[in-house]
């Protein structure tokens, strides 16, 4: 197994219910460990450059007025295969299909506000990372 990095954003449905703490548990539980975190309000641009793998997706402006609609909470997270282990602890992004216990299934609200963003390969997560930290602010 490989130690990685992937990058999680616990999203503004989330921060707004105060659940960073709850999320951040399962992350921890789950042997990852969050080496980076900052607390930010996207602007619109910011939001359009992170998703832009997405802008020809019908969905995408609507996905952009929801990730500037309230803080996020960034952060960096390692460990084993951290890329699918973080994944499998989100859950699927229909919380309706999501397993019991994963942070979709417990804390998500819709399809769309479902509480958390995470890498979903090796190259995404190089890219996201980098889009909100420097080396410098990552500390394993």
């Amino acid at each position: 197994m490989a130690t990685e990095r992937t990058l999680s954003i616990i999203k503004p449905d989330a921060t707004r219910r105060n659940l960073t703490g709850k999320i951040n548990a399962k992350f921890e539980e789950k042997g990852l460990t969050i080496a980076a975190t900052k607390r930010l309000h996207l602007t619109k641009a910011q939001a359009e450059a992170f998703y832009a793998v997405h802008s020809a997706r019908p969905f995408f402006n609507d996905l952009v007025s929801f990730m500037i609609s309230g803080p996020v909470v960034a952060q960096v997270l390692v460990g084993e295969n951290a890329i699918a282990q973080n994944r499998e602890i989100m859950g699927a992004t229909n919380p309706a299909n999501a397993e019991p216990g994963t942070i979709r299934k417990e804390f998500a609200e819709s399809i769309e506000a479902n509480s958390v963003h995470g890498s979903d390969s090796p190259e995404a997560a190089a890219n996201e990372i980098s889009f909100f930290f420097a080396e410098i602010e990552i500390v394993a």
